[in-house]
């Protein structure tokens, strides 16, 4: 083990001023497209490096490594990574233990602080965090925009957030006493990222933990850890102590399992599959010897997203809305739209309309900016094309259908969109987390909301019409937590939509918004006689 020294802890400084969201390049201007181009080339420079555990502070090397790969480019290492394995939970959580004292007694103010520098130092940064997600999780450049400033808006929004509840008051306060309330951090926290969001997510719950004043065992995902391990790099330059969030990827089979179920877990933080989502709460709850609560899980596990276009929609902008948020990211998102819900007196327009549309979509090297490239791993790209091949049976092909050979040696598939698909039917309810489209005609309005519906999911979803009353009805009716009216159903933004949903998509966590540190703190109420 190689220690290094720790930070200095710079001075407290906070920012004023309300919240706003992190804007987005414009890469039509060739000087942005320069810098990221030159952003790109600085990061393929760096490609293969060998990051370290860090427990405690310290660096930890182990025997069992972790190559992440270029999904675009499968024989060009990202970089290599220790595998932690069970003998590490204990050190891990002796570290982030005796880290969480300190920590936990620290200024709420200080511990904005170490978010708002974090924000300061990712901005000055950006493009290059945008790069290592081009070549880790191949994002083109506009989706890698959209990742890191997410992380940036919620290093601000959740540093904001902190030092309002550090002012909350009890309603009402009686006669002859001084009531107070106050938001507590609840201990040493589990947090398990995914790969899609690969940086937003890991950081979003990364920095909800710490902010609140809790400790952090943090397990990114093996497909993606290089990003995780260079925002902990950042962390540190920031003056976070050491112990506080502790980096260590491993196997969710070893290491996870063996993370969720120790008693000294206080919570478990999680986005991922629904199978993985579930097993963790189920050891979550088993009790362990020497365990003294109930661990919380905030979980959010995915969806089988459906827009419903009526017949008195904007054609043109349905066809975009539904293009967009089924193919951005190679449709590997929770909230991407997997199912199309096409009322039958527009039905054959639609289809004619979204075919050109998908056909323009591009699939190549992200670096290039291509619309498309690559799906994450070998793995998902097999389980994606068996999806197809069941859907050219069920269904009717419109496009695509097969891999993208053309692109290169990655793992690309074409966009694809399958049409006459019936509801109930395996495509049409199982989450395939890949660029397939299922398209589903509706009778009418009321059959499109009860398709719809009709999903163990509730994530996101989207309607488009001109009516006020059926937009009106869709927000009494259609069960998710993330809806959308006459837009796309992916692209929420911190603050203005907070982010969860309903039944098998999770707990409903909504990240992003004025309600996600209850999740991460317990409030302890004071009532001291005066008089």
């Amino acid at each position: 083990m190689a220690t290094l020294e720790a930070p200095p802890r710079p001075r407290v400084r906070l920012h004023e001023g309300p919240f706003v969201t992190e804007p987005f390049f414009d890469f039509s201007r060739e000087d942005n497209a320069r810098k990221m181009r030159a952003a790109i080339e600085k990061v393929r420079g760096q490609l293969g490096r060998e990051y370290d555990l860090i427990i405690g502070g310290k660096r930890v090397k182990t025997s069992d490594k972790i190559r992440s790969l270029n999904p675009s480019k499968p024989s060009q290492v990202v970089g290599v990574h220790q595998k932690a394995g069970k003998d590490h939970v204990e050190p891990a959580m002796q570290a982030a233990l005796k880290a969480f004292a300190s920590w936990s007694q620290t200024s709420v103010e200080e511990r904005a602080s170490l978010l708002f520098r974090t924000a300061d130092l990712l901005r000055e940064r950006k493009m290059e965090f945008m790069a290592w997600l081009v070549f880790e999780v191949s994002k083109n450049w506009a989706e890698a925009d959209a990742d890191i400033s997410e992380t940036i808006d919620f290093c601000e929004f959740y540093a904001r957030e902190a030092l309002r509840f550090a002012k909350a008051e009890t309603p009402i306060q009686l006669p002859g006493e001084r009531d107070s309330l106050m938001y507590i951090p609840l201990g040493v926290g589990a947090v398990i990222p995914p790969w899609n969001f690969p940086c937003a997510i890991m950081a979003g719950m990364t920095l909800a933990s710490i902010v609140s004043g809790n400790a952090v065992v943090l397990k990114p995902s093996s497909d993606s850890p290089t990003i995780a391990a260079k925002f902990v790099e950042l962390l540190e330059e920031s003056g976070m102590p050491e112990g506080v969030v502790n980096f260590c990827p491993g196997g969710g089979a070893t290491f996870g399992d063996a993370l969720v179920s120790h008693p000294k877990t206080r919570y478990i933080a999680f986005t991922g599959s629904r199978e993985v989502g579930l097993h963790i709460n189920q050891v979550a709850a088993q009790r362990q010897p020497g365990q003294m609560w109930i661990k919380r899980t905030i979980l959010e596990m995915g969806g089988k997203d459906a827009i419903i276009v009526d017949a008195d929609a904007d054609l043109d902008s349905a066809v975009e809305g539904v293009a967009q948020a089924a193919f951005g990211f190679q449709g590997q998102k929770c909230s991407a739209c997997s199912r199309a819900i096409i009322d039958e007196r527009i039905y054959d327009k639609f289809l004619e309309k979204l075919k050109a549309r998908v056909e323009r979509i591009t699939v190549g090297d992200p670096a290039e900016n291509a619309n498309m490239a690559a799906v994450i791993n070998e793995g998902s790209m097999n389980d994606i094309l068996r999806y197809i091949e069941i859907g050219k049976k069920d269904g009717r092909l419109i496009t695509g259908g097969a891999r993208a050979t053309e692109a290169g040696e990655g793992y690309f598939i074409q966009p694809t969109v399958i049409a006459d698909i019936p509801p109930k039917s395996k495509l049409e309810q199982e989450e395939i987390f890949g660029p397939v489209l299922v398209v589903i005609k509706s009778r009418n309005y009321d059959h499109a909301l009860e398709i719809a519906n009709d999903t163990e999911f509730g994530l996101t979803g989207a309607v488009y019409s001109s009516s006020r009353e059926k937009l009106d009805r869709a927000v009494r009716e259609f069960h998710v937590g993330n809806l959308y009216l006459n837009r796309k159903c992916t692209g929420a933004m911190v603050g203005a939509h907070p982010f969860g949903g309903f039944n098998m998509s999770g707990t409903d966590s909504k990240s992003g918004g004025p309600d996600y540190l209850y999740l991460f703190t317990q409030a302890k109420v004071v009532g001291e006689k005066i008089s």
